[in-house]
């Protein structure tokens, strides 16, 4: 028969017990907190009104159809610099008496090194002085005739423009716009949008720009799109982007496509873009781009003039024509950059999105408080484990450091601070005999950070409290600089938070449990891994790319010492997980030198006593 164990045994932790230190029914009670800002951000949702139509258009969309196709098949090699798709542009615009204006730049593409570009500027003066931009980038890289990405957008772009111009035989111009109308034919488009970054960091025309309409991969056969996203956490205007979707459903007879609210989440909370529209919201100008693609533009090995539909490019033509008319009427209105979230028709505002984030926060910091409250009063002490995390921090910020060192260095594929092509060599490619090194060189920091992490004796379960709280605490500090930074970054650190608090409450239960709750808080990390694996067509290669981004300087180096904080805490709470944490040791319990350290004290100590012995020699000889 088999023994009951003692009511004592049978009986549940009582809450607050270091068995059960989370305080469950405060974080629950804290919950309620969240309530009110959801209901700010209920009441702050809008409904933008479009601007009124101007005209009717008429746009030929066989005639850009044609455009495409002379421009894939004359010059079906367009890599960023060359000369002879430019030449086309300028000889297409010519006739019709539109002064073409040259800007050249140059940047570094990776894999490609420094290459000297240009941008072409058609411009039709207006009345006011105020400018709205139309632009297509006409390059690719140079794997495929481009007949969509982007030949389309820039038939598109000259058929608009010569609606402006004098056409052959008449006496003036169809169209005299109220505001001055700049038609851009940008370079480098298909690598990050290098000519609309320079064209808006830098041109002289950039001033006095009100609103860009940016036409890319417009003759496909997907569903027209609407993409918003910017270099920084912000969206163009609601008026410009209601403008616009009103200007599409009036050809299409319903609303274009838009990214997901998830997906709108996550482009605020990483901002990234691999359309033109994102260097311009990024400095306050109301920026769109009309497309048929997805996130990730078409493959450009079978982005062939087969693919172009007529009727696709009528839609579209017709929708930015109607659009362009109705920003020169009122551009006024639909000016500026902000934060958006858009619904349908509907938008919430970003503040009160950001006031949602910050308090889904509450119930973990009043629940991380209380823990390191109950720490207190039970006299537990905290400096070891405190000084455990401080060794993680230590390593992570080695590892980090030298891949910086290395990016000054040059070890890695550089290039401008721009978007890499999902498709280019240095996305996919990884460098690995560099990453080798750097595996190595990592691995030897971790053996001499270990000595002093690895587990020597049982550990009590004050220990590990302490373990937990110390690095929950540590991570309830990161979110604090998450809130400094980006608000909406707290999307992919969220999961961690609240799974990871449960981490304690788990330590006597099974192996598979307490491995799922710590395998749950890295959904955040994840899902950003996925977004791009999944949108940009990356799939393993999505890890590498984001690195990537950090090393042309896309991502700011703040992203830097943030993964390391959350690498250092998450490090202590997975080797609780296990089983494997230990505390920093006292100094009696401190493993022996490994001949490393040895010879590094020993020519401390040596250099240390020679200088003492040489500040001592003069004066005894004083003395004597």
């Amino acid at each position: 028969m088999a023994t009951v164990p003692p009511r004592s045994e049978r009986r549940r932790a009582r809450p607050g017990s270091v068995e059960r230190p989370v305080n469950g029914r405060l974080y629950r009670g804290t919950w309620l907190l969240v309530g009110l800002p959801l209901l700010v951000a209920a009441f702050s949702v809008a409904r933008p009104t479009p601007l009124p139509r101007a005209f009717l258009p008429e746009f030929d969309g066989a005639a850009a159809k044609q455009l495409a196709t002379d421009l894939s098949s004359l010059h079906a090699n367009r890599v960023p610099g060359s000369l002879g798709a430019a030449d086309w542009v300028r000889d297409q615009l010519a006739p019709y008496g539109l002064p073409v204006r040259t800007e050249r730049f140059s940047a570094v593409i990776p894999g490609r090194g420094r290459v000297q570009m240009q941008n072409l500027v058609a411009e039709a003066v207006g009345k006011s002085p105020r400018t709205i931009v139309v632009m297509a980038h006409r390059d690719n890289d140079g794997t495929g005739p481009g007949a969509n990405d982007n030949a389309s957008g820039t038939a598109m772009l000259i058929q608009l423009a010569r609606a402006y111009g004098t056409p052959p035989g008449f006496p003036a111009g169809a169209l005299q716009p109220n505001h001055t109308i700049l038609f851009v034919s940008t370079d480098g488009g298909a690598f990050g949008g290098l000519g609309a970054a320079w064209f808006a960091a830098h041109s002289p025309l950039r001033h006095d720009v009100g609103a860009v309409i940016n036409l890319d991969s417009v003759g496909g056969p997907g569903r027209i799109r609407l993409q918003l996203s910017g270099d920084t956490p912000r969206t163009p205007s609601g008026t410009l982007v209601e403008t616009a979707a009103a200007r599409v459903a009036a050809q299409i007879g319903r609303r274009p496509a838009r990214p997901t609210l998830l997906r709108q989440l996550v482009d605020l909370g990483f901002p990234f873009s691999l359309y033109e529209q994102a260097p311009f919201i990024a400095g306050g100008v109301g920026a769109i781009t009309l497309s048929t693609a997805q996130d990730n533009p078409p493959d450009p090995l079978v982005d062939t003039t087969d693919g172009l539909h007529v009727d696709k490019l009528n839609q579209v033509g017709r929708s930015a024509q109607d659009l362009l008319g109705t920003l020169d009427e009122g551009l006024e209105f639909a000016q500026g950059t902000a934060s958006f979230l858009y619904l349908d028709s509907r938008l919430i505002r970003g503040w009160a999105v950001e006031l949602v984030l910050m308090a889904c926060l509450l119930p973990f910091f009043a629940a991380a408080i209380d823990l390191f409250a109950r720490c207190r009063r039970r006299r537990i002490p905290l400096a070891p484990a405190l000084r455990g995390l401080r060794s993680r921090l230590g390593f992570w910020f080695w590892v980090v450091g030298l891949f910086e060192l290395f990016r000054v260095l040059g070890a890695w594929p550089d290039g401008a601070p721009r978007p890499v092509s999902p498709r280019s060599p240095a996305a996919t490619d990884w460098p690995a005999k560099m990453l080798i090194v750097l595996g190595l060189l990592s691995l030897a920091g971790w053996l001499i950070t270990r000595e002093r992490l690895l587990p020597r004796r049982p550990i009590t379960t004050e220990e590990e409290l302490a373990g937990h709280t110390a690095a929950l605490l540590a991570l309830g500090a990161l979110a604090l600089l998450f809130v400094a930074t980006n608000p909406y970054a707290l999307l992919f650190l969220l999961p961690s938070l609240h799974a990871w608090l449960w981490l304690p409450q788990l330590r006597r239960a099974t192996a598979p449990l307490r491995l799922g709750v710590l395998a749950l808080g890295f959904a955040g990390p994840a899902l950003l891994l996925g977004e791009f694996a999944g949108r940009y067509g990356l799939g393993w290669d999505a890890p590498w790319y984001l690195t990537e981004l950090r090393v042309v300087g896309y991502v700011p180096f703040i992203a830097a010492p943030l993964l390391v904080m959350w690498l250092a805490g998450s490090g202590q709470l997975a080797a609780l997980a296990v089983k494997r944490y230990a505390p920093y040791p006292d100094v009696a319990e401190l493993p022996p030198r490994g001949p490393l350290r040895s010879v590094l004290r020993g020519t401390y100590l040596a250099v240390h006593n020679r200088r003492r012995r040489a500040s001592a020699e003069p004066a005894e000889a004083l003395e004597g």
